[in-house]
């Protein structure tokens, strides 16, 4: 169905591609389109499918779509969304938490390559991830390197009370050598691209977020109608149907403000996106979450 590749949004990935069936074409694939994905996939409560098939995807490989060379975007996309290669995006580390400026993973020259060396946790997929995108500290400044699985990576997986099929993984690069063309944008411009994806992410978390708390809704709705107390349904009581309303409320608030961006973003470059909708997203994400 190309389900992976609606979840990175439209653009030249979709080009040829059958997009659930031939229900929607690649040309007319729009952020409302890959928002329905989302919300739908979230509906369906699966950790495993949500966690362990999509999340490092949908994270990890959007710098790669826009930021990365002719030759790595023509090997990494096709094998990453036929789900035959896994990715993570790799920030967080045990010292700088989420912290971009304050990443301590280095990243140092030598002729044609990058020689890497540092460590990140609570990595989304790091287990079983065959590419990592990966924030690294240069000479020049913050820059954001595509680290394959080879020689010098070794992941760990952290337990968790979230979800053990996500992967996720305390991760060691050990002077692992990378190509120069593994770069992702301009060295020393990391900042920019990291902080751009961290718009599509948050938003595709709005999303699943409002999907989720409408199911819970229609279940509250559901049960607060079928049990039966003092011989009349719950739904007979004024503070139950107060508090199902101030639920729907706020989902519908949510959806609302959701809907609006959306629209914004349909109508903008990714680099307009990148400029004047990070404030807007990030807002919608703390209302929402």
């Amino acid at each position: 169905m190309n389900v992976m590749a609606m979840r990175q949004g439209p653009g030249k990935h979709l080009k040829g591609l059958k997009l659930m069936g031939g229900a929607v074409e690649p040309e007319e694939f729009d952020y409302f389109y890959e928002g329905i994905v989302h919300q739908e996939l979230a509906r369906v409560s699966s950790r495993a499918v949500i966690d362990g098939l999509l999340a490092g995807l949908v994270i990890g490989l959007p710098p790669v779509l826009n930021y990365g060379s002719k030759e790595l975007y023509d090997k990494v996309v096709p094998e990453t969304l036929s789900g035959k290669k896994f990715v993570a995006l790799a920030i967080t580390e045990a010292f700088a938490g989420s912290d971009v400026s304050g990443l301590q993973t280095t990243a140092v020259r030598e002729g044609d390559e990058w020689v890497i060396t540092g460590t990140k946790k609570w990595i989304t997929n790091g287990t079983f991830a065959d590419y990592f995108t990966t924030g690294c500290r240069t000479d020049n400044g913050f820059t954001v390197i595509l680290i394959p699985r080879g020689p010098g990576v070794e992941t760990k997986q952290i337990k968790t009370a979230y979800s053990s099929v996500a992967g996720t993984a305390y991760v060691t690069f050990d002077k692992v050598r990378v190509p120069v063309s593994h770069t992702l944008g301009p060295v020393g411009k990391g900042m920019q691209v990291i902080l751009s994806n961290f718009n599509h992410e948050r938003w595709m978390v709005c999303c699943t977020a409002v999907a989720a708390q409408r199911l819970v809704v229609e279940e509250c709705l559901k049960w607060a109608n079928q049990r039966v107390v003092f011989g009349k349904p719950l739904t007979n009581l004024a503070v139950i149907r107060s508090k199902l309303a101030a639920m729907i409320a706020r989902v519908e608030t949510s959806q609302a403000w959701l809907e609006n961006v959306t629209y914004q973003m349909n109508h903008m470059t990714y680099a307009e996106m990148s400029d004047k909708l990070a404030g807007p997203i990030g807002l919608l994400k703390t209302y929402v979450l």
